[in-house]
Order: structure tokens, then C-alpha cells, then sequence
């Protein structure tokens, strides 16, 4: 699911009339996991657009006919021109649970990425070191350890190549800001459309050729392992490469 500035607002006022039901993964009393698309923010900002967080609070009071403040607990984000599976809280408790999950890197993350370049190595770790400059809301990265810098560390493998743009599957297993934009871009294949790092084509919020498409946890009450896969389904920069996605999300 991606969407245009247009379309953002049809989506934003289907949403609100309830005529149009986010794309839900799964849900129960205590977690929902869904698709955030492309080009709306996780969570309320400066520019005070809209967000999927207050947005998807007012769908569930409305659905569930809450007449008082609705509880969501924000575990993650995904960057603004990025879409795909995102996971939340319905409870404190199961919000705090997750969260310490999160920090311990205890929560699986996959995503598809579509670089600009062809990486020389068709399989690789990629391990550096990232400072983020919050002034200009970017991120840095070192090939070696510098104060106030932290270590960042990801898996690629390539899965395709189709007219100049390679298709890759990510591991991440750190979860710093912009980091897989970033690091992408240091080693020389930027993600396509990414004009903060690396692409002078790119255009300011364009969806970006980044996609996270597997989350695995364990529940936060049931202590069962969970893991879910979904794929961009319409998005003009991954539809080419839909033959090659990764089976089954491994």
C-alpha cells in the first residue's frame, strides 16, 4: 500500500468516516500489527500532519465504541516514506513487554530493500558506526569507532537485478535511525528515491524503495513466538520485482 499526496487524503478521510478499515495483520487483546503505508508518519511530529498513531487511535475508539481516551502503545517506527508491518501495544503491560524486547534486540526485523546500484557482493554483513545529527534529522556513518557514535549492524543478500536497480533482502539487527538508508548509501547503492542520502533524484517524502515486511516477537502474554510476512501488495517500485520476493518470508 502506497500513496500519493491525493490519495493520502482520500485515505485520511475514509479512515475518519470509519468507511475504510486499515490494512490489519492481526489483532487481539493485547497487540495489532498492520500495515503503515508509505508517505504517512508513524507518530505525530513538527510538521503536524497526519499520523498513523492518532489515526489508528481514533479507528479503534470508534470501532470499539470507547467513549474515553483509547490506550496505544507505540513499540516502533518506520520512517516516513517508508511502509510496511508495524507493531502495537492495546495494553500498558503488554507496551512495556514489547518494548524491552525491542531494546534487548530480541524482536526480528526483515525488510526489502531496491538500491539505485548493484552491491559488488551478492551476500554480506555490513557492520559501522552511526551518529545522528538531530539538527538536520540525518544520520552518519563511520567505518570505524568514534565517540558518541553507536554500532550498527545489518544482513543483505540480493535476490534480483532488473534495469539497473537490484533488489535486496535485509536483516537488520540493529535498530538505529535511518540505518539502513544510511549504511546502504556508504557502501555505494542508495535506496532508489532516497534523496536524503545519497540520491540527487530523489524528491523530499517520495516513497522510498524500503519495505519492512517481516516482524517476528514473542507474545507478550502468551510467551508464544510470533512472526508475520506481508508484502507490498500495489507499489509502483517493488511491482517489478514481485517474482522474486523471498518465499514464505525467509
Amino acid at each position: 500500500m502506497s500513496f500519493g499526496q491525493g490519495e493520502m487524503a482520500n485515505f485520511i478521510q475514509l479512515f475518519r468516516s470509519m468507511k475504510f478499515d486499515p490494512f490489519i495483520i492481526y489483532e487481539d487483546n493485547h497487540i495489532l500489527i498492520l500495515e503503515k503505508p508509505a508517505g504517512l508518519l508513524s507518530q505525530g511530529d513538527h510538521t503536524g500532519d497526519e499520523n498513523l498513531f492518532d489515526l489508528l487511535k481514533e479507528y479503534l475508539k470508534i470501532k470499539y465504541e470507547k467513549p474515553g481516551n483509547v490506550y496505544l502503545g507505540s513499540i516502533h517506527r518506520l520512517d516516513r516514506p517508508v511502509g510496511g508491518i508495524m507493531l502495537f501495544g492495546k495494553t500498558s503491560k503488554a507496551t512495556s513487554r514489547l518494548q524491552d524486547q525491542m531494546k534487548a534486540g530480541l524482536i526480528k526485523k526483515k525488510y526489502l530493500a531496491i538500491t539505485e546500484k548493484h552491491p559488488d557482493i551478492e551476500e554480506a554483513d555490513l557492520v559501522h558506526y552511526l551518529s545522528k545529527d538531530e539538527s538536520k534529522n540525518k544520520s552518519k556513518v563511520y567505518d570505524y569507532p568514534k565517540k558518541d557514535c553507536k554500532i550498527c549492524k545489518l544482513h543483505y543478500k540480493v535476490l534480483a537485478n532488473i534495469k539497473g536497480l537490484a533488489l535486496l533482502d535485509i536483516i537488520l539487527d540493529t535498530g538505529r535511525s535511518h540505518q539502513i538508508r544510511a549504511q546502504l548509501a556508504h557502501m555505494g547503492f542508495p535506496i532508489k528515491g532516497d534523496s536524503k542520502y545519497g540520491n540527487s533524484t530523489g524528491i523530499k517524502h517520495e516513497n522510498l524503495g524500503l519495505f519492512a515486511y517481516q516482524l517476528g516477537f514473542t507474545h507478550p502474554v502468551t510467551k508464544e513466538w510470533m512472526e508475520f510476512s506481508h508484502f507490498p501488495v500495489s507499489d509502483k517500485n517493488f511491482n517489478p520485482f514481485k517474482p522474486f520476493y523471498p518465499r514464505n518470508g525467509s
